[in-house]
């Protein structure tokens, strides 16, 4: 059976953007996200207008990846280092924003794709898990109609 560990990530990301922009309705950019930074590192909002959608894509795969998950970890993922000058110092580590992961976060609540742990953060529900895995399969059978070496990792086993 395939999961999402058997297909190229962005290809998954952008499928998932796609079918969250177009079939959930509960999945709507917040009005002040075409405003907002990401990260305290970044200059201006991102320039992608769908880039609600890719991050809620890019928050299911970490859920499905590192299940469960809070918020604090999440802000920690999309981090990045800040440079600290010419001195062979560490980095200094920024989380990311936390207003958008927690928006999202509550949106994927609401369309039943994401559940709260108490004490150990979001965990993906079944129907959640359903999606990311249908889209991989979805994902895996269009490598191998281009890829056809790709057929024996991906085609099930039969014993």
């Amino acid at each position: 059976m395939v999961n999402i560990k058997d297909v190229p990530p962005d290809m998954l990301i952008k499928r998932l953007a796609a079918y969250l922009r177009d079939n959930v309705q509960q999945m709507k950019p917040a009005p002040w996200s075409l405003y907002a930074k990401t990260g305290a590192r970044k200059d201006s909002p991102p320039q992608d207008p769908n880039w609600w959608y890719v991050r809620a894509a890019s928050l299911l795969r970490k859920i499905y990846l590192n299940d469960p998950v809070g918020v604090e970890r999440l802000r920690m993922a999309y981090s990045y280092r800040a440079p600290v000058g010419k001195k062979a110092r560490a980095p200094r580590t920024r989380k990311s924003a936390g207003a958008s992961i927690r928006g999202i976060l509550h949106q994927l609540e609401q369309a039943g794709l994401v559940t709260k742990v108490p004490g150990k953060g979001r965990t993906l529900t079944p129907q959640g898990r359903s999606l990311l895995d249908r889209t991989a399969a979805q994902i895996a059978k269009e490598l191998v109609k281009t890829k056809p070496e790709l057929a024996k990792y991906i085609a099930p086993r039969q014993e």
